[in-house]
């Protein structure tokens, strides 16, 4: 697939009506400051479509944006650590966990973003965990490779691969567009 239209449709803090409407939904999900949002516009070839910061926590609901007005893509709120204070971090993990296992509804794909060059932290490990666990169809991109020394990145992307237990793994760089068209592929 081709993404040729990608737009910005709201960001939404609980039930919605364009989460119920039909639309197949691939959910972006890791901890803060991982790429998420980088990849959105990566993928869409938008440089400013999703916001970035280098401030950990700047998502604080789940930005929808429709991809060929076919599908939703969703950027969640980063998990881990984030410049916020405690209640709104208990707050953004509560909002991932009501829309990832508690909600009616179902994604297409949940794609776990994990920091190929930092390896997978705890956080990731016991979300890979509950994703399996509640049976979600799960991608996982290596992202950041253009970050790992050419003398460990065969070792870094194996660790991941072996973590993975047979979901698809994609090394991944928004700076180099490696991985770009694998992974819509993949998702949609």
């Amino acid at each position: 697939m081709q993404i040729t239209s990608a737009k910005f449709m709201r960001g939404v803090n609980g039930t919605d009506e364009l989460l119920s409407d039909g639309t197949p939904q691939v959910a972006l999900i890791g901890r803060s400051n991982v790429g998420k949002s980088s990849i959105i516009n990566s993928l869409t070839r938008q440089k400013n479509l999703a916001r970035t910061s280098d401030t950990p926590g700047l998502t604080q609901e789940i930005n929808l944006y429709s991809i060929n007005n076919k599908f939703y893509l969703l950027d969640l709120p980063g998990y881990g650590f984030a410049k916020v204070p405690e209640r709104i971090r208990e707050s953004l993990q509560k909002l991932n966990w009501w829309y990832l296992f508690d909600s009616d509804h179902i994604q297409h794909r949940a794609v776990l973003v994990l920091d190929a060059n930092v390896g997978p932290s705890k956080n990731d490990l016991e979300m890979l965990a509950l994703l399996r666990d509640h049976q979600k169809p799960i991608v996982i991109v290596a992202n950041k490779i253009d970050k790992i020394k050419k003398s460990e990145y065969d070792a870094r992307l194996a660790a991941i691969i072996d973590l993975a237990h047979g979901a698809p793994v994609i090394p991944y760089s928004s700076k180099t567009g490696e991985g770009v068209e694998k992974l819509v592929n993949a998702i949609f």
